[in-house]
């Protein structure tokens, strides 16, 4: 076993998981939200982000049973149902993932303290993530600013984004 039963990474790296879970039943939340307004482009892009949040907190799953670490899953808190506007739902989710940026920062800034270079190299892979995830959502949010109440606007945007791939990117928006 790589990861002593009392590792602090270890524990980390469990409630990183869980906070991954959440973030997917987040935007599951808000795809339902979307698909309940008849928004059916937001509704697929969130489905596809819950997917993708899913796949990180997977991604943690199978590096910790790589290593021998014993992997504990605890209670995921139940998401809001409402989100508002499209701009509110975008602006909460880039607020999210900002928070989830900083939760990184601290599992990489952890691995750094207790020398597990390992760990390190996985959670540069999350930093990478974190980049482009902001990047997106905040695109989408700066094009919601700039559509403001224009109905066709974030009609014409709900369009774009139902064509979304399952990779995320700024060619992908």
């Amino acid at each position: 076993m790589l990861f002593r039963s009392d590792d602090a990474v270890r524990k980390a790296l469990n409630g990183h998981i869980g906070k991954e879970l959440y973030a997917a039943y987040l935007y599951l939340a808000m795809s339902a939200h979307f698909e309940v307004k008849s928004l059916l482009g937001f509704a697929k892009w969130m489905r596809a982000q819950a997917r993708e949040e899913l796949e990180h907190a997977m991604r943690l799953f199978d590096y910790m049973n790589r290593r021998g670490a014993a992997v504990g899953l605890g209670a995921i808190d139940a998401p809001p149902a409402e989100f508002g506007a499209p701009l509110r739902s975008f602006e909460s989710a880039l607020e999210h993932e900002k928070v989830v940026s900083g939760l990184i920062h601290e599992l990489y800034d952890l691995a750094v303290e207790k020398h597990d270079h390992a760990t390190q190299l996985e959670i540069q892979w999350f930093i990478n993530e974190q980049v482009e995830e902001e990047d997106s959502i905040g695109t989408i949010v700066d094009q919601l600013r700039m559509a403001g109440d224009n109905e066709a606007a974030i009609l014409m945007l709900d369009r774009e984004l139902a064509a979304r791939t399952t990779e995320i990117g700024r060619a992908h928006v």
